[in-house]
Formats: structure tokens, sequence, C-alpha cells
């Protein structure tokens, strides 16, 4: 009987030995569980009717002043980035940035004191996989959670507006509102991550929970007032300060509130949703003001706006990996068969 060349032979998989992808087994098994749980209908309540009544009002006033709006460009997409001046509901993309950091904050807070308070967490790496895979499996779960939830939210909300304005949807409205899901997607992740590092350090879920919706609170409601007080310390704006003082400590608190992901995520939708917005910078917009005729308005093209907005991008992305890095050294360096 013929029997296997060696080099085959050698390429089994050995009794016992670690899967080489055991973060997907994870993954999947994550996935699964969370896609036919309680809390994913929840979260997409919590987060799709805000945002479907935030674009239905934004549609309703469009729909409303038809005729002076004709010829904007990229209409579609820009109902997205912007509200109805006339009412106080926010618009899609901020009512995202408000409550999307549930999403990551459900999804992470317990992802590993939840298996420590079961005591799942030994049997769980004594199963033939390495323990990075425990949390890159679950990291890519809830990413993958929060991509469904988003995406789906996002497919109505276009729903919604396609058919109250009835337009013709370009490649180019689809290759932009895909490009920021992707890096809405990005944000989300951003806490996630956060809310894993949380549950590695912290043994209790509650108290992980409190700790990542803290930093939420702070960043939602009080960083605008800290960023304030620090930026008219470093730059301060007397009684008769001139146009240049001004300017000087508008930018230096443009440039703190960067700190902030929520911010980041804010400039880098106003590049890919609206194409006549061509800089978030506060000198570059006075004199925009004061010259028309040195910064004509134009219509940017996908790749123009996407150069704008690469280094909000590349900075959220940097916070999500470093934040998720702390939580994978945390969680490497822990004794958890104890």
């Amino acid at each position: 009987m013929a029997t296997l060349p060696d080099a085959v032979a050698v390429d089994r998989p050995l009794p016992g030995r670690p899967p080489r992808w055991g973060w997907r087994v994870v993954a999947a098994k994550e996935f699964g569980d969370g896609i036919l749980s309680v809390r994913l209908f929840i979260l997409i309540l919590v987060l799709g009717l805000p945002a479907i009544l935030a674009i239905h009002s934004t549609a309703a006033f469009v729909g409303n002043n038809a005729q002076s709006l004709t010829g904007v460009p990229g209409l579609f997409v820009a109902m997205f980035a912007h509200q109805d001046p006339n009412s106080q509901v926010p618009s899609f993309v901020e009512m995202v940035a408000l409550l999307g950091p549930l999403l990551g904050i459900a999804f992470g807070f317990d992802a590993i004191n939840g298996e420590r308070s079961d005591r799942t967490l030994p049997r769980l790496i004594a199963q033939p996989i390495h323990r990075d895979a425990v949390i890159i499996g679950k990291f890519v779960s809830g990413l993958a959670l929060m991509g469904l939830v988003l995406g789906s939210v996002t497919l109505l909300a276009s729903g919604i507006a396609f058919v109250s304005l009835g337009v013709t949807v370009g490649p180019d409205e689809v290759a932009r509102l895909a490009a920021w899901f992707v890096v809405a997607v990005a944000y989300l992740g951003f806490w996630l991550a956060f809310a894993m590092l949380c549950s590695v350090v912290v043994r209790r879920a509650a108290t992980s929970a409190l700790a990542a919706i803290a930093l939420w609170i702070v960043l939602t409601l009080f960083a605008a007032l800290l960023v304030g007080i620090v930026a008219n310390f470093l730059s301060p704006v007397p009684a008769t300060a001139t146009t240049d003082q001004q300017i000087a400590n508008a930018e230096l608190s443009a440039q703190l509130q960067r700190v902030s992901p929520g911010t980041l995520y804010a400039e880098a939708s106003q590049y890919l949703l609206d194409p006549t917005v061509q800089s978030v910078d506060i000198a570059t917009l006075v004199a925009q003001e004061s010259n028309s005729r040195a910064f004509p308005t134009s219509v940017l093209g996908l790749d123009q706006s996407l150069l704008l907005a690469w280094p909000q991008v590349v900075a959220l992305i940097a916070l999500s990996v470093g934040c998720f890095g702390l939580a994978y050294v945390s969680f490497m360096r822990q004794e958890v068969r104890a």
C-alpha cells in the first residue's frame, strides 16, 4: 500500500498541538454567542432609533427645501454629517459619536473578567490554543459584532434617506459612505479596546464597566471644558486680545481636542461625507472667509478627501492599536490558571 510522502505527514497537526489560527476558533464561538444574545438587539435599538430619527429629521429638512438645495454636491452623504438647523436633533454622525462607544463598552467590559467570574478562563486556556488567541479572538469578534450593528443601522438610515429624497446615489457617494464606515468602526474599536483593557486589569465586570463609562462621560461632556481651561492657561486671551491671539488660542484648543478619539472621528467624517470641506483648521477657515479668491470653494474628489482625512484616521487607528496592545501585554503577563 502506498504511503504519504514525508512532507505531507509533517504538515499534519500533531495531537495536542495548538491550531495555527486559534483566534479564529475563539472569534467564531464568541460571534456565534453574541449574534443571538439579547445584548445585541438592545444595542441595535439604542443606536438605531436615535440614528434613524436624526437621518429622518435631516431628510425632512432637505425635502422641504429641495429647490434651494438643488445642485448641492454630495447631498446624499452630506445628510449623514449635517443636521436640520431648525431642530435640536443631532446629525447621524454625531449620534454615532455619542452612542457608538456604548457598543464597544458593552462588548468588551466583561471579555476577560467575565471568564474569571464564571471560572471558565483556566479551562479555556487549558484547551489546545495559545493564550493570545483568547484575547485576539474576543477583540475580532467584538469588532465584527459592532460592524454588524453599525452596518445594519447605516443601511436602514440610507434606505430612509433614499426613499425620502428619491435621488440617484452615485458610486462616489457609496464609496464615501463605505470609507466613513471604516473610520467609524476604527472609532468604536478604540472603545472596545479600552473596555477590554479595563476587563483585563480590573477583576470585577461592574467596576470595569464603570471605568469605561467614566472615560466616555469625561470625553463626551467635559472634554471641551478641560481643553478650554488648558488652552487659556497656555495661550491666554486678554480682554483686549488681538485677532492673532484669538486664533492662536483657538488653534491650541483644536490641537488639544485631537487627543480625544471623538474629535478625530468627527474631523475625518467631515472630510469624507462633505466633498466641499477642504480644511478644519481655524487659521485656514479664517483665511478662507477673508479671502474667498485665494481659497475658492470647490468639490473635492474622494482621493483628495481621503488624503485630508488620513492624519485623523491614522491617529485614530494608532489609539485603538495602542490601547489593545496594553490589554494584550497585561493579559499575557497575568497568571490565569490560579
